[in-house]
């Protein structure tokens, strides 16, 4: 069964047109154990809302699909990366990532004001726990938020 989730990105690093151009891409990065534990539970297929963070407003973007399961983030144990990790090697990775691919990109992005006035969305981690890079999002949830992308 699918699962759904939320990946955040700030779109002067990588943004939903960045993966509409490139078609897929490594989700590499995650330092934080939470988000990285879910990306472990990420299936082929799963759905993602795709968030632009550190944005003007921060808002859904865009969706995407997952296609590869979680493997080791060989930045972590890359000294020159800019996510470089001591801790990890690759004897012993402590990261991993998932790869994507683009879906579409919302005609109507879905802004963090919006996503926190919508009736339905009341629970959606992103509007109680910010900073968390990837998260579950419920598929009521993502159903509402595709709805409102797409509006015109």
């Amino acid at each position: 069964m699918a699962q759904y989730w939320l990946m955040k990105s700030e779109p002067s690093v990588y943004s939903i047109d960045d993966l509409a151009r490139d078609g897929r891409t490594a989700w590499d990065g995650v330092r934080n154990f939470q988000a990285r534990n879910f990306m472990r539970k990420m299936k082929v297929g799963d759905l993602v809302l795709f968030y632009h963070s550190n944005a003007d407003p921060p808002a859904v973007a865009g969706i995407a699909r997952v296609v590869r399961e979680a493997y080791p983030d060989a930045s972590s144990w890359n000294p020159k990366a800019h996510y470089y990790d001591p801790d990890s090697s690759p004897q012993n990775p402590r990261w991993d990532m998932v790869d994507v691919e683009f879906v579409e990109k919302l005609s109507n992005p879905v802004p963090l004001s919006t996503l926190k006035d919508t009736s339905g969305l009341e629970n959606m981690l992103v509007t109680k726990r910010g900073r968390l890079s990837v998260q579950p999002v419920a598929k009521g949830e993502f159903e509402i938020v595709r709805k409102l992308g797409r509006k015109r």
